[in-house]
């Protein structure tokens, strides 16, 4: 996981590494930025200097087999030229990104300027990306009110240089629909909504777990649909814990399956 922590453990790297080893992945990672946040806010933000992400890059690479990568919490311009100079150099298999934008408390997390740097040197790098409709809606400049729409604006990030795309509904009414358009098909995935508000990293486990499944050797639409129902999952039984958006519940099945609960 390429992407910026957070220390209240609940977003970010913390989650990513908490659903690779959920699925039975070795979780490593790269810290793009320390992000001071809990459920209810984000304090403060600083971001890690391009040489010392590219170095944690090489320290990963030159020295154990990597099977899949995802890209969360990238903020400005130099952050995504030094990660895309190091994944161009590398060309990792399953490269998933999730184009992180707002905290669930609505600060935002990747500068306006660094949108167009997203689009012409991310983008094109990426076998999936994972926006939600807000974040679709930025990277499209398309309006999203329906399904129809998520379609459209599906097909025009696959012409960006995605490879597949994963639009997700979550911000829409009703049940939780998400499509993936892999350049031919669409594909619509549909769970029902969860009344809570304990959804705190939610998108950073969903592309996480297709990341996971993905490196498991799943091909993309199974490991979208294990994801989405793992993300199910963790949303069903989120832990009610902090003053703000609590977080999932990552190893709930295991902890279930071994009798701790």
């Amino acid at each position: 996981t390429i992407a910026g922590s957070d220390c209240s453990g609940g977003a970010g790297i913390q989650a990513d590494l908490k659903t690779f080893s959920a699925h039975g992945a070795f979780g490593m990672s790269v810290v793009v930025s320390v992000v001071a946040e809990n459920t209810s806010r984000v304090i403060s933000i600083q971001d890690i200097t391009p040489d010392i992400i590219k170095d944690q890059i090489d320290a990963i690479f030159e020295d154990i087999p990597v099977h899949g990568v995802k890209t969360g919490m990238l903020s400005g311009i130099e952050t995504m030229k030094a990660v895309a100079e190091k994944l161009r150099e590398y060309s990792p298999s399953n490269l998933v990104v999730d184009p992180v934008m707002i905290a669930k408390g609505g600060c935002a997390l990747m500068q306006p300027d660094a949108l167009e740097t997203l689009k012409s040197e991310i983008i094109p790098l990426s076998y999936l990306i994972t926006p939600n409709i807000p974040e679709a809606v930025t990277i499209t400049g398309m309006t999203i009110s329906s399904v129809d729409d998520m379609r459209k604006a599906a097909a025009v990030i696959h012409r960006m240089g995605a490879k597949n795309v994963l639009i997700k509904g979550g911000h829409s009414a009703g049940d939780a629909e998400d499509i993936l358009f892999d350049g031919e098909k669409y594909h619509s995935f549909i769970t029902r909504r969860i009344d809570t508000k304990n959804t705190h990293g939610t998108g950073c486990t969903f592309s996480s777990a297709i990341t996971a499944n993905l490196a498991n050797e799943m091909d993309i639409k199974s490991a979208v649909k294990a994801a989405k129902d793992y993300v199910t999952m963790a949303i069903e039984h989120a832990l009610p814990i902090g003053k703000g958006h609590g977080p999932t519940n990552h190893f709930y099945k295991l902890y279930k399956e071994s009798g701790m609960i």
